[in-house]
């Protein structure tokens, strides 16, 4: 539910309960009811919020070492007022619950992903109750043989509550399990005109776009005398009343304007206002509403997977989403806000929240509207086996219907997902098709789903297709061949992917800020640092073995050695490294020639610190990976792929709906700095297009630039392709191809930075006399808003720098296990730092 503006009445909306309330912790059936409660050894508790939550504003929690506050008691209370009926509208209990009124049991909940209403009635005071129950009687309950038992989750018989597997998976997450009241809780107001539930969506209809609305009050209403209307941009119509308290109607916008992913338009959103009793003062704000069409092409074969957006083929590229706070399960505004500004920055368009982890707020899914990100997302499902019987069917399907509902207003939720790895899991253990169906995934969640949002494709599971579902040629994949089974980087291609809806994986380092910080080590052996490093159970290895295969093969070095004797060198190669795979992958999948049509990064963001999965740390600072990706992600992008004896070939994609018109050039230089060969010529790239260009024909004559034929030795050490803005002259992109990636001698490049005052700001002014391999700026109180990053000879590159706040919040954030905003407003000191890259034989200071 949208809130209220300034201007609106805000008794009309729910009354959010969220002061007050106090918590204390009990063993598993201690107290029976609130009278059994002990008078001392309650905390402040916010709501929304966890357990945890409560202990860490109270410093009592340890995120390094929780306690499995899932296998204790936990009670809240807080004091209600007011004299007469209401309605108390509970949007989450996490997990077993029940909710107490003066002592009476009015409700008892067994599921954190469905909200409860309940009327009561109020005679002056009362105290509202919440009782969140051990998990381990539901843990070992009589329920019939699972026909598999994944190793992920622990214990696996967690398949029989729904709860979120997050602080269940070992070599995964902290071990911070969810308890609580983790969203709102909220009273219904007692104005005429109060709300109950204001459920939106939106079609496009040929060139219109409409919008309908029911909108239910909580309280009869005098049909015959109250008028209303609704207001989408400019458009308005009336609504009229279904019974004394439901509101319905719609208004059609002529010519609306597409929503579209910021990657290939603008995502344009009307704002919506209600005006009851034909009275102006009494206009209300309903959010606003974007219009678009999604569809899902299966190509020739009809075993592709390729996004549609308003009939335009979209490559999702983005990244699979954890938590903005692992203790609160939501995060702030800012924490959200912060994390999409980066993703988006990065040329992402779609985020995946996987069935490991929890449905998100209303707000995530606004924000992905206001910034142009498409949502894929699963139902709170995976990997394991799941009960069948009648009284599950119903938990899922109220979930499920709940759910969509919440979020049919959203432009942005472009996929349905029934969960995950649950298919894969039984097909790997040996089951054959008929034994590892679920209908809970192929009859259930799609009848709900074509119900409820018809509009949004609907996926049985990821991965799904193909012979086995996990088949990387055929369907939706998780692809980890470059990666996790540490293929050689032609895999890629060689995979034929068609979406992969997870993919790659690498234990990425953060920067040295976070691991001085927040981690307290940059020794990758120190037990800090592997407590932070994931591991599939089971496994002998871990992701950081996966990482330093790459850095052995690719650029030649030994990490054991490296590690030995030089660990500052091996982080930084090992930086280099990831962002170097990640760039490389998503270039051969973005080419005009590919199978690909997305593929989604295994994480996003890390949910404590250190070297994970996540392209950005615990403290919301981007790490390398994420400045890879940024690369070769951007909606007007060139990108170069290695031919082998075909030679090298030049990618030019024009996402905009505008032909762009430019400039190529290509370079290759020998020592970072003497000029070979070089060409130049117009290109014109239609919109919605990609072009394929061997450097040969744009050269005009023979050249070994991948050094294929060896007729001797190497002639160069660096393609250099940019992309100019044919007026402006300005550069667009620019891509780096290096015929051997191997580690050489370090050098003095010439490497000079230089700060500038910019606006209320500072910026540096980064330029070198050779080629400058991955580029990072090292600043205690500042980022650089572009980072490992190549820098071509005599070529300044401006990069502003983006002030962080002070340690002792960075380190208070980190203690807290939250995952959030890192960048301020804050006036900070002047810029004093250093920029290294790492064919650099030293480091630049500046100050």
């Amino acid at each position: 539910m949208a809130a209220p503006d300034e201007a609106a009445t805000p008794s009309l909306w729910p009354q959010r309960l969220d002061t007050g309330w106090q918590c204390v912790s009990t063993p598993a059936g201690a107290c029976g009811s609130p009278a059994a409660l002990p008078a001392h050894g309650w905390l402040a508790a916010p709501v929304p919020g966890t357990v945890a939550s409560a202990r860490r504003a109270a410093g009592l929690l340890d995120a390094a070492h929780p306690p499995p506050l899932a296998f204790d008691d936990h009670w809240y209370r807080v004091t209600l007022t007011g004299i007469g009926k209401r309605r108390l509208r509970l949007h989450g209990l996490a997990t077993l619950a029940e909710v107490w009124l003066d002592d009476v049991r009015r409700l008892d909940s067994d599921s954190m992903f469905v909200a409860h209403d309940l009327d009561i009635e109020l005679n002056g005071s009362a105290t509202l109750a919440l009782c969140f129950r051990a998990l381990t009687a539901a843990l070992t309950a009589k329920r019939p043989r699972a026909r598999w038992r994944p190793r992920l989750v622990s214990p696996p018989t967690l398949r029989n509550v729904r709860t979120t597997l997050l602080g269940h998976m070992p070599g995964w997450c902290p071990s911070i399990q969810a308890v609580g009241p983790w969203r709102p809780v909220e009273l219904l107001g007692d104005a005429p005109h109060a709300f109950d539930t204001v459920d939106l969506a939106s079609r496009v209809d040929g060139d219109d776009g409409i919008v309908s609305l029911t909108l239910r009050f909580a309280y009869p209403h005098d049909v015959a005398t109250d008028g209303a209307t609704l207001k989408c941009g400019a458009a308005i119509s009336s609504l009229q009343w279904r019974d004394a308290y439901t509101l319905t109607g719609a208004v059609r916008v002529p010519h609306a304007e597409r929503w579209w992913p910021h990657t290939h338009g603008e995502p344009t959103l009307y704002p919506l206002t209600l005006q009851l009793d034909d009275d102006r003062s009494n206009s209300y704000s309903l959010g606003s509403i974007g219009f678009r069409s999604i569809d899902v092409q299966r190509g020739a074969d009809g075993m592709g997977f390729a996004i549609h957006v308003n009939g335009v083929p979209v490559f999702c590229r983005g990244a699979c989403w954890t938590s903005a706070d692992l203790v609160t399960l939501a995060g702030t505004e800012a924490q959200l806000r912060h994390t999409f500004e980066l993703a988006r920055a990065a040329g992402m368009n779609m985020l995946r929240v996987s069935g490991t982890m929890v449905y998100e707020s209303d707000a995530f899914y606004a924000l992905a509207d206001e910034y142009g990100l498409l949502v894929w997302q699963d139902f709170a499902l995976a990997n394991f086996d799941y009960p069948n019987d009648a009284a599950f069917r119903a938990s899922i399907e109220l979930e499920a219907a709940q759910f969509l509902t919440r979020t049919r207003r959203f432009a942005a939720l472009a996929v349905l997902c029934g969960g995950s790895e649950a298919d894969q899991q039984a097909a790997m253990l040996g089951l054959p098709p008929s034994l590892r169906a679920q209908a809970v995934f192929t009859e259930l969640l799609p009848a709900i789903a074509a119900r409820e949002r018809p509009d949004v494709p609907y996926v049985p599971n990821s991965p799904t297709g193909g012979t086995w579902p996990f088949s990387t040629d055929k369907g939706v994949t998780h692809y980890y061949g470059v990666g996790a089974y540490q293929r050689p980087l032609d895999d890629a291609r060689r995979a034929q992917v068609r979406f992969a809806a997870e993919c790659l994986a690498f234990a990425n380092v953060p920067d040295d800020a976070t691991l001085h910080d927040a981690l307290g080590t940059i020794h990758s052996h120190d037990p800090r640092w592997k407590a932070a490093v994931p591991r599939d159970p089971g496994a002998g290895w871990d992701f950081d073995d996966v990482r330093d295969h790459y850095l052995r093969t690719l650029y030649g070095v030994e990490p054991a050695q490296l590690r030995y004797e030089d660990p500052v060198r091996y982080l930084d190669l090992s930086r280099a490294v990831v962002a170097e795979v990640m760039s490389d992958v998503f270039a051969e999948w973005r080419r005009a020639d590919s199978t690909c049509a997305g593929g989604l990064v295994w994480q996003l963001q890390d949910l404590r610190a250190g070297a994970g999965w996540g392209v950005i740390d615990a403290t919301g600072r981007p790490k390398s990976a994420l400045h890879g990706l940024a690369h070769t992600l951007q909606p007007v992008q060139i990108t170069l792929t290695d031919e082998g004896l075909n030679g090298l070939d030049i990618h030019l994609i024009n996402e905009r709906a505008q032909t762009f018109s430019g400039r190529l050039e290509l370079v290759c230089l020998r020592d970072g700095s003497v000029k070979v060969v070089s060409a130049s010529c117009p290109v014109e790239l239609p919109p919605r297009s990609a072009q394929r260009v061997g450097a040969a024909a744009c050269l005009g004559q023979f050249f070994d630039f991948t050094h294929a034929y060896r007729f001797g030795p190497r002639a160069h050490d660096v393609t250099l392709a940019t992309l100019r803005e044919a007026a402006s002259e300005e550069i667009v992109c620019e891509a780096f191809h290096l015929p051997d990636r191997r580690m050489s001698e370090r050098h003095d490049i010439g490497l000079t930075a230089l700060v500038q005052r910019r606006g209320d700001g500072w910026q540096l002014v980064i330029e070198t006399k050779r080629f400058a391999r991955f580029v990072h700026i090292i600043d205690p109180h500042y980022r650089g808003a572009r980072d490992w990053f190549h820098l071509a000879p005599h070529r300044p590159v401006i990069v502003p720098l983006i002030p962080l706040t002070s340690v002792a919040s960075q380190e208070r954030i980190v203690a807290h296990a939250s995952s959030s905003m890192v960048n301020a407003d804050a006036t900070c000191a002047t810029p004093a730092g250093e920029v290294r890259a790492i064919n650099a034989i030293s480091a630049t200071f500046y100050r």
